[in-house]
């Protein structure tokens, strides 16, 4: 396997240190290039210790309820927030493609590049630890932060965003009930995410029973 060249400069421009050149490597290679060692086992470190680093973040600097924490976390975390990020520090040009995946628009694939990040962050902490990495994430991830990722969205819109960063299958919604007269009608409906949970919630119109739910559904699993 060839060295990190012109990626060893760009790594350290970031603000990473390279020991181990192999490590880092191992975190830009794509599976399709048939290398012994791909990105996925240092994105299943990455992606908890991103978790932890924004998440002690928000605790510091956001003074929301637990469920409006997790909402910013979910948004700051997600695949495609990553992904953002990664093409912000150059990420594509020093990916590790095989030709077809290349071909198939790899480079600029919010999956890959996704992965790629949280490898990177992997990769950074087997090399220096917790405190160094978190330093990282704080400023390349200072444009996320201040932006309006998962701030004050629609209680439908929080929960689709919710599912999808935790890698659920989409809400759904039931009308279980509807009663009462014409003029006064209430509807009940019940919002749920498989293997997660359900919650129900009455209102005077269908949508407004369906926010209800989604609204409840994030406090109570959120």
């Amino acid at each position: 396997m060839s060295g990190l060249g012109e990626t060893r400069a760009w790594l350290e421009g970031v603000g990473w240190k390279v020991r181990d050149e192999t490590l880092w490597i191992e975190a830009l290679t794509h599976g399709s290039t048939g290398a012994a060692r791909d990105y996925q086992r240092l994105e299943f470190l990455g992606d908890r210790v991103l978790g932890l680093a924004v998440s002690e973040w928000l605790y510091q600097h956001n003074g929301g309820s637990e469920g409006e924490l997790a909402q910013r976390l979910n948004a700051l975390v997600s695949r495609a927030a990553c992904a953002r990020v990664a093409r912000a520090i150059g990420v594509p040009e020093h990916l590790r493609l095989g030709k077809q995946a290349r071909d198939d628009g790899g480079q600029d694939s919010d999956n890959i590049l996704g992965d790629v990040m949280e490898a990177l962050l992997g990769a950074s902490f087997l090399e220096e630890g917790f405190d160094a990495t978190r330093a990282v994430v704080r400023a390349i991830w200072q444009g996320e932060m201040s932006g309006g990722a998962g701030r004050a969205k629609h209680p439908k819109s929080a929960l689709q965003e919710w599912a999808a960063g935790n890698r659920r299958k989409p809400p759904e919604y039931e009308l279980v009930e509807r009663s009462g007269p014409d003029h006064a009608s209430r509807f009940t409906v019940r919002v749920s995410v498989h293997n997660v949970g359900a919650v129900e919630a009455t209102a005077a119109s269908k949508q407004d029973a369906e926010t209800a739910a989604a609204k409840a559904f994030m406090e109570t699993y959120g």
